[in-house]
């Protein structure tokens, strides 16, 4: 087929220096040939504007049944993902179909334009709640997938070199991280980057989670994504400050997660999405994440 990356994941693939990203990038037309010659697929169309890390095409498999054909470049770990839809078999997110080549996913087709996000925040949050917990199941044994504290410790070495300004902020955000880490509660498979974009209107389920990054921990950690859901629309409302608080405080309580640590990790994750929004040019929402991270 004929086929150009979408806008967003050539946007992150250019600011991504990983050379195996870039030989990927290189490659990418070949391996979605080759992907779909595997699985015997016919493609209709590449979703856009996608992701930031996949290319996702909407197929139709021999048969006629609709379904996902999803390339991830070496960076996104897309053998940890296929471990996770694998380990939860359709339980509240996306069924993995089959692995048809090296770094691609065959995935049951949801509804991709049909996010929680196209619903009020307040009917949002309580499905969200509702699919995530689904989520939280032992880690499968031998997994592989990097810990909480694994994933954590690389991006608060990127804190290093903050403006000066902003530096009481990262201060907090690693005290935060540091205290969370000493004395953790549990260790769950956790989605990794769950939020109300990664969750999808489906035919046998209502919402079902798609895209995950998948870490083990703690479900405050996988909670704090969530509390940063429409962060933009917090910062400009008048009452913002006291809504967050009650938002992540209804949250805690939905899902029988501590409070002081939902707002211990949704405070290094404000910190560490700011700065890296920030680096990247992304100022608007670089700014917003940081001026939540402050409320907290």
């Amino acid at each position: 087929m004929a086929f150009e990356p979408p806008e967003r994941l050539a946007r992150a693939l250019a600011e991504n220096s990983d050379d195996g990203d870039a030989m990927w990038r290189e490659r990418l037309p070949g391996l979605v040939d080759e992907a779909l010659d595997a699985c015997g697929a016919v493609p209709e169309r590449v979703h856009a504007p996608g992701g930031r890390s996949s290319v996702v095409v909407l197929v139709r498999l021999a048969d006629g049944a609709p379904a996902v054909l999803k390339l991830a470049p070496p960076s996104a770990a897309p053998q940890g993902e296929a471990l996770a839809l694998g380990r939860w078999d359709g339980w509240g997110a996306c069924r993995l179909l089959a692995r048809p080549a090296p770094g691609a996913l065959l995935l049951e087709r949801l509804r991709p334009d049909v996010s929680l996000r196209s619903l009020a925040q307040a009917k949002a949050l309580l499905e969200a709640a509702d699919t995530v917990r689904k989520l939280w199941v032992e880690v499968p044994v031998g997994s592989g997938l990097p810990t909480v504290a694994e994933r954590t410790a690389t991006q608060a070495a990127t804190l290093d070199g903050a403006p000066e300004m902003y530096r009481p902020l990262v201060e907090a955000a690693r005290a935060a991280r540091a205290e969370s880490l000493a004395d953790p509660p549990e260790e769950l498979l956790l989605h990794g980057a769950y939020g109300q974009g990664k969750v999808l209107a489906g035919d046998r389920a209502p919402w079902l989670a798609v895209g995950p990054s998948p870490v083990t921990g703690e479900r405050a950690y996988d909670l704090a994504r969530l509390g940063l859901d429409r962060v933009e629309d917090l910062v400009g409302a008048d009452t913002g400050s006291s809504t967050s608080r009650r938002r992540l405080s209804r949250l805690a309580d939905s899902l029988d997660v501590d409070r002081d640590r939902l707002r211990a990790w949704t405070l290094f994750r404000a910190v560490y999405g700011g700065m890296s929004a920030l680096r990247r040019g992304r100022r608007p929402m670089g700014e917003a994440l940081l001026e939540y991270a402050g409320w907290l």
